[in-house]
């Protein structure tokens, strides 16, 4: 459907747009969804961060005597 829109189309739907809203508003939106962007690649780092901690914390927590097994293990022995 867009495959036929050349650079002289995409030139004109510039030109309307900056008509109809203005290059400071067109200047606000790009830093708004710049600012929107670079806030959602924080939070994925942070996630991807999280889940990194978690699963080292797992692993590590797989190899301990925790206190429940230890009452459980002096339980059966008595």
């Amino acid at each position: 459907m867009f495959a036929n829109i050349g650079p002289w189309q995409l030139l004109i739907i510039l030109v309307i747009v900056l008509a109809i809203f203005g290059t400071k508003k067109l200047r606000n939106l790009g830093s708004d969804l710049g600012g929107a962007v670079k806030g959602f690649r924080s939070a994925m780092n942070e996630a991807d961060e999280t889940a990194e901690q978690l699963g080292d914390e797992s692993k590590d927590a797989s190899f301990d005597n925790t206190p429940a097994e230890e009452s459980s293990k002096e339980k059966t022995a008595k």
